[in-house]
């Protein structure tokens, strides 16, 4: 096992205009030398053109049992493929795709809902195929499966080309990986991830979960700060069920990760999308925007409670000149579940919302369906707004065309 992830892919070809007050910039403390170069890595000199990378974030990813119910196919046999297809072509568009997995899998049954969430691996395929690229795995379901949970999730995630992060097979598992590297487009990219508890249970030894500790986090920052990235991302499984918006414990916590040295802090758990705020600290005496995304909400599930049913997914475009990092631009997208039923059977599907507002499309959603999609859709997209965030919005055609100009 390489001591730490390299990667690369084709380059996606799209251009995103951005507005000047979402512009942060991103400095590397000069103190701080790189632990590890890969050997095949390209490097960027100072007189270089501009590179860029596009980070697109997920919220829950659950699999509760009418999901597990939907993506049975007869004889011990699951396929959640067609739960992305109409994400995936946006997916396509990014450099990177970040999750929460917020279950553990199984190869075998018994699959279960709530309270434990033992999904089939196949979710795990399914996720891949749509585009995701990094799973962080620390959150208050880790645990559901038990030792055997945590261990067969890590090594299923890693089966299918997924990379992942937040929960590890023993010590020496986590000392290897851990803070996460990942290169691409010739960024360098620490990714941290924790949750704040796991609904009681106890880690099974030897496996490990990160948990929120505060001390311990900052002790991992400072790690990651001393291989010098581009830029320290950290996940968090934080917050209270259900709140619209964060709560002064959330401010306080993105506050000291921030004034520790962490660009950007992505959080899950709520199940509904909190505001996205770029916040400014004075730090060492120096005023400096950094950016939070309290909630992603969920990004997959079957919750039935108010406002669980959809989520964003969240969009950071990374610039690189001549050696100066800065968050060129950063957009959500909204993401309603959609449950139609065909053949007899209630489907599952993460539906963007903007190109199916309009009649120009072929989904053939009922009128209750759209005026709910269209409240939900509202009241988000005016929780966001308020605090500067901007939506991107995509047609129906888009959707249809993926990055070899295939219909999906």
């Amino acid at each position: 096992m390489m001591t730490r992830l390299s990667i690369f892919f084709f380059p996606i070809l799209f251009w995103s205009g951005g507005s000047e007050q979402n512009k942060i910039s991103l400095k590397a403390s000069p103190q701080y030398k790189a632990t590890f170069e890969p050997k095949n890595e390209q490097k960027h000199n100072e007189n270089d053109a501009p590179s860029t990378l596009r980070l697109m974030f997920a919220g829950d990813i659950m699999s509760q049992l009418p999901q597990i119910e939907s993506a049975f196919k007869g004889m011990g046999s699951y396929d959640y493929t067609s739960c992305f297809e109409y994400i995936k072509p946006i997916f396509e568009q990014a450099d990177l795709v970040l999750g929460n997995l917020e279950c553990t899998l199984s190869n075998h049954p018994p699959y279960t809902g709530y309270p434990n969430f033992i999904s089939p691996d196949q979710l795990a395929e399914a996720l891949k195929k749509s585009g995701f690229d990094i799973l962080v795995t620390s959150n208050n379901h880790a645990l559901d499966g038990g030792l055997e949970g945590v261990n067969h999730t890590i090594e299923t995630v890693k089966k299918q080309g997924i990379m992942q992060t937040g929960t590890f097979l023993n010590a020496a598992h986590r000392k290897l990986l851990y803070p996460f590297i990942v290169y691409k487009n010739g960024f360098k990219i620490a990714l941290l991830n924790y949750t704040h508890h796991t609904n009681g249970y106890r880690t099974t030894t030897p496996a490990i979960v990160n948990r929120l500790v505060m001390d311990e986090v900052k002790k991992d920052i400072i790690a990651a700060k001393r291989m010098k990235p581009d830029v320290i991302i950290t996940f968090l499984h934080w917050g209270n069920e259900h709140q619209l918006d964060e709560s002064s414990e959330q401010r306080g916590v993105a506050q000291l990760l921030h004034a520790w040295g962490s660009d950007l802090v992505i959080g899950s758990h709520p199940h509904v999308v909190q505001p996205i705020k770029n916040e400014s600290f004075t730090i060492n005496k120096k005023q400096v925007n950094y950016l939070t995304a309290y909630s992603l909400g969920n990004f997959i599930s079957s919750q039935p409670f108010v406002n669980t049913e959809g989520g964003i997914v969240f969009e950071v475009n990374l610039k690189k000149v001549k050696g100066q990092v800065q968050i060129d631009d950063y957009f959500y997208i909204p993401v309603i579940r959609y449950t139609p039923y065909q053949q007899g059977q209630m489907k599952f599907y993460a539906l963007p919302i903007s190109p199916v507002e309009g009649h120009e499309n072929d989904m053939k959603m009922s009128e209750s369906e759209r005026l709910k999609m269209t409240k939900w859709a509202t009241q988000t997209r005016t929780r966001l707004n308020k605090f500067g965030a901007v939506e991107k919005k995509f047609a129906w055609q888009e959707m249809m065309i993926g990055d070899k100009g295939q219909k999906h």
